[in-house]
């Protein structure tokens, strides 16, 4: 197993772009106040683990933070919230 900070010897260059992006500080800070969310929502009992639901953020980004207020989360399915953010990044469809 390759040491923290490398690579498997037949890595493709993908896999190496998107560990980079992962490990990123902005993207761990942002990951960070996903799961937030969805914490809170789960101690509320609108979602339980594995029931195919997403905690979605109305709003999206407030000056460069999620907003995670009560008022700005919701309950919807995993498709919808999927279908709502086409377009927003991601791999393009069909690879």
């Amino acid at each position: 197993m390759p040491k923290r900070g490398e690579y498997k010897k037949g890595a493709k260059k993908a896999s190496i772009a998107k560990r980079k992006f992962n490990s990123s500080e902005e993207q761990k800070n942002r990951r960070v106040q996903r799961n937030t969310a969805r914490r809170r929502m789960e101690k509320a009992g609108k979602v339980h683990k594995g029931d195919g639901k997403e905690v979605d953020h109305v709003k999206h980004k407030a000056r460069g933070k999620l907003n995670n207020s009560e008022s700005n989360l919701r309950v919807i399915g995993r498709t919808a919230n999927r279908k709502k953010n086409l377009g927003t990044g991601g791999r393009p469809k069909g690879s």
